[in-house]
C-alpha cells in the first residue's frame, strides 16, 4: 500500500509523553538526547574536519557506551517476542484476508513487551533494558508479518481457489508442504538484509521513520538517550551539556529522581491503559459481530445502494483504526478511489453491458471488470515509483562514490571497494572493554585544537560509526546464510510444485527478488512505504515477457515468480526497519539478525497453521474473507499474459496507467511540497478500487480521526497510536474466539 509520508514536525518529549514524530525530537528534553552525524555525502563535504571529526567521535562514543548493555539476546526477550508475534501473526491473517492489510506493529509490541517485564520487575534477576526490547519487537514483527511474507493472504489462495484447470489448477497444498513453502520463503530476504544495513543505515542513513519512531518510544519508556541521524544541532556538546545540566539540578536540588521515575511510571501505564481499553472495547464489538452480523454490513445508504452496488459502511473499529494509522492523506486517497471505482465505474460498466452479471460477480460482474482497472494503476505507479528509486541513489551518491573508489585505488584499499563490507576498521575505532568512558583513536588524538590538523580527505577516510565488531553479523555467516537459503528456497519450490515451475524460473526470481529487495529498502527508508505489492508486480510483468504465453503453467509460474519477490522484499524491509531501531538504540545487530531470523522461522511454521485452521472453517472466498488481494494476484497474471480481459477492459486500464503515470511522476517532483498530500498516490487509489467500499469507508473515519487530532487539536501522535493498535488487536485476537464458535457450529442471532 502507498502511504504519503507526513511531515515531519518537531514535538516536545518529557518523561510523561512520547512523540513518534518521524525523527524529530527537542533536543533540550532530559529523556532525549542526540547525536547528530551529517549525511557523508552531503553536508561532511561544507563541515570544517575538526568538527565532523569530533562529531564521528562523539557518535562513536556514545555506540560504545552503550554497546556494553547486557541482554541483547535473550532466552526470556525471544519468547516473549513470539508470544506477541503470535497475536499480530492471527490479527494479521485474518486481516490480510478480508483486505490484504497487514503491519508489522512494532511500536505495540515494545510497549507490550515493556509492560509485561515491568509488571514482573521484582521478580527478574536482570533488568529489561532497551536493547532486549528490541529484541522483543524484532522478533514479533518478523513473525507477525509472515502471513503476507509466505503469501497466505493472496498468492495461496489464488492457487488454492482461483487457479483454473486449463491454469493448472486449482492447486491445494498438504499441510507439510505448506509449512515447507513457508520455510523456503522466509530466510533469504533477512540474510541478504544484513549487507544492506551499512550501506542505507551507516553510510547513508535514510530515515527509517517507523523504526525511528518506535526507537523513540523505547527510549522514552526506558529514559535513554538514542542516537539521531539528522543535523540538528552539534553532537559534540550533547555528553557534556547533559552532564552539567544533571550536576546543576544536584547542587540547586532541583532534580528528583523518585519524580521523574514516577512520571515516567505513569507514562507507561497510561499507554498500557489505552491499549488495553481499545483492545477490550474492539474484541466485544467482534464478539458482537459473530452474533449480529448485520453490524458488518450497514446500508447507512439505503438498501438499494447496498444491494444492488455494495454501498455499505463495516463499523469495525480496527479499521477505523487502521485508517488512523495510515493517516488522512492515504484514507482519503482510498476514498477517492471507492468513489470512482464504485461509484463510477462499476455502474457504467454494468450499464454498458461490460460486466453483465450481477455486481458482486468476480468474474462477469463490475466488481472483477473495476479490478483490471486498479492493476493497471498499481503497475504504473509501481514502475514509475521504484524506477526513480532505482535511479536516484545512482544520480545523488554516484559522483561521490567514483571519487571514493578513485582514492581507494591510489591507496591500494582493495577491500574497502566492498560497499558491504563489515570488516574491522583499523582506524577511528577503538574495541569496546565495557568501561564507563570508552577511548576511541579519534579522542586520543587529544583536544579539539588537534583534530584541526586533520585535511577533509583525512576524516573523510574516517569510518562512520558503527557497532563493535563483536555485535555485528560475521561475513561468513551472511555469504554461508546467502548462498544456504537460496538453495534451500530454490529446492522447497521444486519439491512443493515439481515439474510445474521449473528451476531455471525460481533461480531468476530468487535473484530477481534480491535485485527489487533493495528498491524496497531505500523505499522504506526514504517514505516509511515497503512496496511490496508494486515489487510482486514488476515481478510478475517481467515473467510474462521471458516465460511464453505458449507455455500452460505461465499463469502458475507468474504467480510463484511475484510471490518470491514479494517475500525477499518484505523481509529485507522489515529487518532493515529493525536494525534502524537497534542503530538508535544501541542494540547488537547480529542479535537481532537471529531474533529475525527466529521470529520468521516459527512465523512460517504457524501462518501455514492458522491459515489452513482459517480456510477450513470458513468459506473462502466467501463474505468474511473475500480474499481480494487473491484476485488481485490471479488478474494481474492473467493481464501480464494476455489472458482473461472483460471487454473494454483494456482500453480503461490503458487510459488510468497513463493518468496515474502522471500523479506519480508530480508526486515524485513534489515530495516534501505542501501540495503533495493532494495528489492522489495511485497504489492508494488502487486499494480503494479493489476493496468493496464498507472497509474505505471505515478507514476514512480513522484517517478524519488522525487528521482532526493531528493537525486541528495539534497533539502529538502517540495517544492515537496506541488506541489504534488495541482496536487492531482487539479484533484480531477475538476473531480467534469466533473462529471456535465457528468451528463449533455455534448459531447466529
Amino acid at each position: 500500500m502507498s502511504f504519503p509520508p507526513t511531515p515531519p514536525q518537531p514535538l516536545p518529549i518529557s518523561s510523561k509523553t512520547m512523540a513518534p514524530d518521524r525523527g524529530t525530537s527537542s533536543p533540550s528534553s532530559p529523556d532525549y538526547q542526540s547525536i547528530s552525524p551529517s549525511n557523508p555525502h552531503s553536508s561532511s563535504e561544507n563541515t570544517p574536519p575538526a568538527t565532523e571529526a569530533r562529531r564521528r567521535s562523539d557518535a562513536r562514543k556514545f555506540i560504545a557506551n552503550h554497546a556494553s548493555e547486557g541482554q541483547n539476546f535473550t532466552l526470556r526477550g525471544i519468547a516473549v517476542g513470539l508470544g506477541v508475534g503470535l497475536i499480530i501473526c492471527f490479527s494479521n491473517m485474518y486481516f490480510g484476508l478480508q483486505t490484504g492489510w497487514v503491519s508489522s506493529m512494532a511500536m505495540p509490541s515494545s510497549l507490550i513487551g515493556f509492560a509485561f517485564f515491568k509488571t514482573l520487575s521484582k521478580h527478574l534477576d536482570l533488568p529489561f533494558t532497551p536493547v532486549e526490547n528490541v529484541l522483543v519487537q524484532t522478533v514479533a514483527g518478523s513473525m507477525g508479518t509472515m502471513p503476507l511474507g509466505c503469501g497466505f493472504v493472496g498468492v495461496m489462495p489464488a492457487l488454492d481457489y482461483m487457479l483454473k484447470k486449463d491454469e493448472q489448477g486449482p492447486i491445494f497444498l498438504s499441510l507439510w508442504k505448506l509449512i515447507l513453502w513457508a520455510l523456503g520463503l522466509c530466510f533469504f530476504g533477512v540474510v541478504f538484509a544484513v549487507p544492506l544495513r551499512r550501506q542505507v543505515i551507516i553510510r547513508e542513513k535514510l530515515k527509517f521513520p517507523s523504526g525511528t519512531a518506535t526507537a523513540l518510544m523505547i527510549g522514552v519508556l526506558h529514559g535513554k538517550e538514542t542516537i539521531k541521524d539528522d543535523s540538528v544541532e552539534a553532537g559534540a556538546s550533547r555528553d557534556r551539556a547533559l552532564a552539567e545540566q544533571v550536576d546543576q539540578e544536584s547542587e540547586n536540588g532541583d532534580a528528583d529522581e523518585e519524580e521523574v521515575d514516577k512520571g515516567r511510571q505513569s507514562s507507561w501505564k497510561s499507554k498500557v491503559r489505552l491499549l488495553v481499553i481499545s483492545f477490550a472495547v474492539s474484541g466485544t464489538y467482534t464478539l458482537a459481530t459473530y452474533f449480529f452480523p448485520i453490524l458488518r454490513n450497514l446500508p447507512i445508504f439505503g438498501f438499494e445502494l447496498a444491494n444492488t452496488w455494495l454501498w455499505t459502511l463495516n463499523p469495525s473499529l480496527a479499521y477505523v483504526g487502521q485508517g488512523i494509522i495510515m493517516g488522512p492523506a492515504t484514507t482519503t486517497h482510498m476514498l477517492i478511489g471507492a468513489i470512482v471505482g464504485w461509484g463510477i465505474l462499476s455502474p457504467l460498466a454494468k450499464a454498458r453491458k461490460w460486466a453483465p452479471g450481477p455486481v458482486d460477480d468476480w468474474e462477469s460482474g463490475s466488481k472483477g471488470w473495476i479490478v483490471w482497472i486498479s492493476l493497471a494503476i498499481m503497475l504504473a505507479d509501481s514502475v514509475i515509483s521504484l524506477g526513480y528509486i532505482a535511479s536516484e541513489p545512482l544520480v545523488k551518491y554516484g559522483p561521490s562514490y567514483i571519487q571514493e573508489t578513485r582514492r581507494k585505488l591510489q591507496k591500494g584499499d582493495w577491500k574497502g571497494l566492498l560497499p558491504f563490507g563489515n570488516g574491522k576498521s583499523k582506524t577511528g575505532y577503538a574495541p569496546v572493554r565495557g568501561q564507563d568512558d570508552v577511548p576511541t583513536p579519534l579522542e586520543e588524538t587529544g583536544p579539539c585544537t588537534q583534530h584541526s590538523s586533520l585535511s577533509n580527505q583525512e576524516v573523510k577516510d574516517l569510518p562512520e560509526p558503527d557497532a563493535p565488531p563483536e555485535h555485528l553479523v560475521n561475513n561468513m555467516t551472511v555469504w554461508i546464510g546467502l548462498a544456504l537459503s537460496i538453495v534451500f528456497c530454490i529446492a522447497t519450490i521444486r519439491i512443493v510444485f515439481g515439474e510445474l515451475v521449473p528451476i531455471y524460473a525460481t533461480v531468476i526470481a530468487v535473484f530477481m527478488a534480491l535485485i527489487l529487495s533493495i528498491m524496497g529498502v531505500r523505499a522504506l527508508g526514504e517514505t516509511d512505504l515497503n512496496p511490496v505489492s508494486g515489487i510482486s508486480k514488476l515481478a510478475q510483468l517481467f515473467f510474462a515477457v521471458i516465460i511464453p504465453q505458449s507455455n500452460k503453467n505461465s499463469v502458475l509460474i507468474n504467480l510463484i515468480a511475484g510471490a518470491v519477490s514479494e517475500a525477499g522484499a518484505l523481509q529485507a524491509g522489515d529487518l532493515m526497519q529493525d536494525l534502524k531501531t537497534g542503530h538508535l538504540l544501541g542494540a547488537a545487530p547480529n542479535a537481532q539478525f537471529w531474533g529475525q531470523m527466529i521470529g520468521s522461522a516459527v512465523g512460517a511454521v504457524v501462518s501455514a497453521l492458522i491459515y489452513r485452521l482459517y480456510t477450513s472453517v470458513y468459506e473462502v472466498p466467501g463474505d468474511l474473507f473475500q480474499v481480494p488481494t487473491g484476485y488481485v494476484w490471479i488478474f494481474t497474471a492473467r493481464l501480464v499474459t494476455g489472458k482473461g480481459l472483460p471487454p473494454m477492459a483494456l482500453q480503461w486500464a490503458l487510459g488510468a496507467a497513463i493518468i496515474f503515470t502522471v500523479t506519480t511522476i508530480v508526486r515524485i517532483v513534489g515530495n516534501g511540497k505542501k501540495w503533495h498530500p493532494y495528489i492522489p498516490g495511485g497504489i492508494a487509489v488502487a486499494v480503494g478500487m479493489y476493496n468493496v467500499p464498507s472497509f474505505t469507508l471505515a478507514r476514512a473515519i480513522g484517517g478524519f480521526i488522525n487528521y482532526y487530532w493531528k493537525s486541528y487539536r495539534k497533539r502529538e501522535e502517540t495517544p492515537i497510536v496506541v488506541l489504534a493498535s488495541g482496536l487492531i488487536l482487539g479484533e484480531g485476537v477475538v476473531s480467534i474466539v469466533n473462529l471456535a464458535l465457528a468451528s463449533a457450529g455455534v448459531p447466529h442471532l
